[in-house]
């Protein structure tokens, strides 16, 4: 289902008008959130959604079997918690922040005859995809899975563009940052992740797969329900706090993921630390993305958070899936403005 399909499915659209923008959409007749989550449903990919403002789930629904307490693959968007991980471990003062150099703690993986330019590499340059290492996702994810050691393998890679250069999204630099979580601390990113992020009501991780060394991977491949994903966005959308009030990461961390710092070449969307930004039906939306449409958008302007997962075996960019979901959520975003509910603004 196209874009336009969408629209006119959802009531929003006016069968004589041409295509409306994501700022347009906001300015179209209001649906109530039952009702166009009952659209929504029309979407074939789409598995389950989930709206909350301040913290309140105001409307929810599971399609073709699935259920918001489901655990699904969320491929890319899991790339968002290990940047959070590591945005405690920066306040534990384990890492010494985004401009700690990456080669020291990976030493004993780095080639024997390197790059200078692998000693310039940043914890920050891997959260914001620019350490200018030839990519390992697309085309070359088949052949760095593959190998026998997936960190050697991402830092024998060549440069393509230098350190802090332009964005090249790659898994490999998001692995890179969970093997270094495993080198400073001694534990797994798993174990970090439920001890860490223990105090988050509702947040849990299933399965997630490893490396032959045994590093779990770093932003691909771990279960998690879209009840989950939900407590994990309302964190950040909180400024770091649960809802009992304890800090679980600095509100200043908060607002570095949220800086753009490079643009997708993909989508032309702003980039931070494993967040991308984007206008949508009128407001800010940062949002986590992974594969097939595995989405978490939080509206900081309306307090609101909302999750949406789908089928994660086929592309979401190229089927036009992600712009149906960016859609769906400007939709959303109408409505719950068009419900006169006042947001709550957080102090972080």
């Amino acid at each position: 289902m196209n874009r336009r399909a969408f629209l006119l499915l959802a009531g929003l659209a006016p069968l004589a008008s041409p295509a409306l923008s994501q700022e347009g959409a906001a300015s179209l007749p209001i649906q109530t959130l039952p009702g166009l989550l009952d659209e929504a449903a029309k979407l074939e990919a789409l598995k389950t959604v989930v709206v909350a403002r301040n913290g309140e789930v105001l409307a929810e629904r599971g399609y073709r079997g699935s259920s918001p307490d489901t655990p699904t693959n969320i491929k890319s968007a899991s790339k968002s918690v290990i940047s959070l991980l590591v945005g405690i471990a920066i306040d534990k003062k384990i890492i010494g922040g985004v401009d700690q150099k990456i080669a020291p703690i990976l030493a004993r993986d780095l080639p024997e005859k390197r790059d200078p330019r692998l000693d310039e590499i940043t914890v920050g340059n891997l959260l914001s995809m620019q350490a200018g290492l030839e990519r390992t996702s697309g085309p070359n994810y088949g052949r760095w899975v593959a190998s026998g050691n997936w960190v050697r393998f991402v830092l024998a890679q060549p440069f393509v563009d230098e350190p802090g250069g332009g964005m090249l999204y790659s898994t490999g630099s998001s692995h890179l940052l969970s093997a270094i979580l495993t080198r400073k601390t001694g534990r797994s990113t798993l174990e970090l992740a439920r001890d860490w992020l223990g105090p988050v009501r509702g947040f849990s991780i299933g399965g997630w797969d490893r490396d032959p060394q045994g590093i779990y991977l770093g932003g691909n491949q771990m279960a998690m329900s879209a009840r989950s994903l939900l407590a994990f966005g309302e964190l950040y959308r909180n400024g770091g706090k649960t809802s009992e009030g304890k800090q679980i990461v600095s509100p200043e961390w908060i607002r570095e993921s949220w800086l753009p710092r490079t643009t997708s070449v993909f989508n032309g969307d702003g980039y931070g630390y494993a967040w991308f930004l984007r206008r949508i039906g009128g407001e800010d939306v940062v949002y986590a993305w992974g594969y097939g449409g595995q989405m978490l958008y939080i509206v900081p302007s309306l307090s609101l958070t909302v999750v949406m997962t789908s089928d994660d075996g086929n592309p979401s960019a190229r089927s036009g899936h992600r712009d149906q979901l960016h859609d769906l959520l400007a939709s959303v975003i109408a409505s719950v403005r068009g419900s006169g509910a006042p947001a709550t603004t957080n102090e972080g």
